[in-house]
């Protein structure tokens, strides 16, 4: 079997990563190679400054290989059945958690299944909300894989889960004020990224004081597709797992102009540094 490995991160939206290293990987057995699988967990954006804690918690994952012969149909592979709790909040930032660090078969998977039989929002000053999971602790939530990874044998293949906190879970009543929060549904938005051909975009932002601003929302365009993230205190973003190509990355904070970017490059296994100075909205 080859070895894989799973990490868990998030961003404003929750996402898993996969990662795929050249690290290789001693094997006695005789026949096929075995390759690592590594899948990690992270977060996307989210309205922070209201919320102490968005929890879920994960009691199975499994993987789909895809078969040569169609008779023999696409199995999934059971990968971990031990319950794991995470605090979404905890993986802002490039921050990850490791799901998954085992060897499996080599070839290819286009889907892992997360099991989640419970999920919770903590609202600051407020209460905690437990929140329905559809079918997740029975069939699993379904998160695609494309395009196809490829675990080779003797080397380390990296994934990540990226969940999108902000799309998964939504508020209801007044999201003004935490008093005005009536509950959140839960509808789970996940996306796998092979870290290998990925590369992560991070810097500062700041105000033309060289402030260091809080709370910045920052986000990258390609296409139709749009990644967010959020500054730190230190005024800090990240966003990894983003494929490799050429992007728009754009930021803005309240009472502050936006700033865009044109032509980012995300190199695959590799940090683009992007810092954004913003500029205070001119009164009216």
């Amino acid at each position: 079997m080859k070895k894989v490995s799973l990490l868990l991160g998030i961003v404003p939206i929750l996402g898993i990563l996969f990662s795929t290293g050249c690290q290789k990987i001693s094997n006695d057995q005789t026949g096929d190679e075995q390759g690592r699988l590594v899948i990690k967990l992270t977060d996307a954006p989210f309205p922070i400054n209201m919320i102490d804690a968005a929890t879920v918690n994960i009691v199975k994952v499994e993987i789909r290989k895809k078969s040569e012969g169609e008779e023999l149909g696409y199995p999934y592979i059971t990968l971990t059945e031990e319950p794991m709790e995470f605090n979404l909040l905890d993986l802002r930032n490039g921050i990850t958690a490791e799901l998954v660090d085992l060897e499996v078969d080599s070839g290819n998977y286009d889907l892992i299944r997360l099991y989640v039989d419970e999920a919770s929002l903590t609202v600051k000053e407020g209460d905690t909300y437990s929140l329905k999971v559809p079918s997740g602790a029975q069939t699993g939530i379904k998160v695609f894989i494309e395009p196809d990874l490829h675990v080779e044998g003797g080397l380390t293949t990296d994934v990540l889960l990226d969940f999108s906190i902000d799309k998964s879970f939504i508020l209801k009543g007044n999201t003004k004020s935490p008093a005005g929060i009536k509950g959140f549904n839960f509808k789970p938005v996940i996306r796998a990224v092979n870290i290998t051909t990925a590369g992560t975009v991070e810097g500062l932002v700041t105000d033309p004081a060289s402030v260091l601003l809080e709370e910045a929302s920052v986000w990258i365009i390609q296409d139709s597709d749009t990644i967010t993230s959020a500054s730190t205190v230190e005024g800090y973003y990240a966003m990894p797992g983003i494929p490799a190509g050429f992007y728009t990355v754009e930021a803005t904070k309240e009472g502050f102009d936006t700033v865009t970017v044109e032509g980012v490059e995300m190199v695959a296994g590799n940090i683009t540094v992007q810092d954004f100075t913003l500029t205070p909205e001119e009164e009216e």
